[in-house]
């Protein structure tokens, strides 16, 4: 959140299927054993999140852009349907050619994390 505020120019678009998703994984117990998260934090983390962003709808079933991992067509369709600029990830099915050209189309860039804050810090120190 901490990055959404040094760059109020960006918007995190998110859908509540990835709310979900984060909610989930956060509650992994090697990821617990990380950030050491009682379930309200957890709770309270995912609130927040949800509130700096901006939620959008997407389809419930999605075309299979990726036949391998069905839930990264949500992913997909979340972006699409945020009109997100870039798409963050280190998901290898999601920089795929296919996919990315996909994406491409829509006007998004498939970016890893290094990529994306080395862009916003270029953006707000031009």
């Amino acid at each position: 959140l901490l990055a959404h505020l040094q760059y109020p120019d960006h918007v995190l678009v998110l859908s509540l299927f990835i709310l979900d998703e984060l909610d989930r994984v956060l509650r992994y117990p090697r990821l617990r054993a990380l950030h050491g998260l009682t379930d309200d934090e957890i709770d309270e983390f995912v609130g927040s999140v949800a509130s700096a962003a901006f939620v959008v709808a997407t389809p419930a079933n999605p075309p299979a852009w990726v036949a391998a991992d069905p839930d990264d067509n949500v992913v997909i369709a979340t972006a699409i349907a945020g009109r997100a600029g870039v798409l963050c990830t280190l998901d290898r099915h999601l920089r795929q050619n296919q996919v990315a050209e996909l994406l491409r189309q829509s006007g998004i860039d498939v970016v890893t994390d290094v990529e994306l804050l080395d862009r916003l810090r270029k953006s707000a120190n031009p």
